[in-house]
């Protein structure tokens, strides 16, 4: 797995760089997708807008930001993602909000799903190419020592009552997830991750 790290890390992006790839495609009428479609660009304008508005207002928590700040080993977060995943579009943001608050003991590393497919096997969800999916690599031994996603458990309750009461993800499916996310305010995925790394690796 080490190798394939590797070489989705040689075609990764720092935050900065993913968030001006994604607007430098829309200025073309594109999203990252290897198959561009009208929907998948329509999505990114989306997520382009609620990328900026949480990179504006979105607050890491004192709770986690004292956490973050105290961590005892340095680590490397990647993030498989694209720019027209809903999901991805509300928790990078987060991320990268924890990476700043955390004293230069993470980098966040940003892969493209479908220009990684190696990787993103090794990481299914259900057997499923879900996404964000975030792995977390202790930096002193290159291992993978967890990962989380694509969704915090709220949401996931949310769509997986959803699909049960009506068959199908829709778009109100999608509105409604949306909500949740905003009425969230990045709390849950900041707490599951947080939770995650104290957990596991006593940090």
């Amino acid at each position: 797995m080490k190798t394939v790290i590797a070489q989705a890390l040689f075609k990764s992006h720092s935050y900065l760089e993913y968030r001006k790839l994604m607007a430098d495609l829309l200025k073309e009428g594109k999203s990252t997708a290897v198959e561009q479609t009208e929907e998948r660009t329509h999505y990114s304008e989306l997520n382009e807008t609620r990328m900026h508005r949480l990179d504006k207002t979105m607050k890491i928590t004192e709770a986690n930001s004292a956490k973050l700040k105290t961590l005892n080993k340095s680590y490397l977060w990647v993030v498989l993602t694209e720019s027209w995943c809903g999901d991805a579009a509300q928790i990078v943001p987060i991320l990268n909000k924890m990476v700043l608050e955390a004293n230069q003991k993470i980098e966040l590393k940003l892969v493209l799903r479908d220009e990684n497919e190696d990787l993103m096997n090794y990481f299914l969800t259900n057997k499923s190419k879900a996404i964000p999916k975030l792995i977390i690599i202790d930096k002193a031994t290159g291992s993978v020592v967890g990962d989380w996603g694509p969704r915090p458990q709220g949401a996931i309750d949310l769509i997986e009552s959803y699909k049960e009461k009506f068959g199908v993800i829709d778009e109100t499916a999608k509105t409604e997830l949306q909500l949740w996310y905003l009425h969230d305010k990045g709390a849950s995925t900041q707490d599951e991750i947080m939770e995650l790394m104290q957990e596991n690796f006593k940090s």
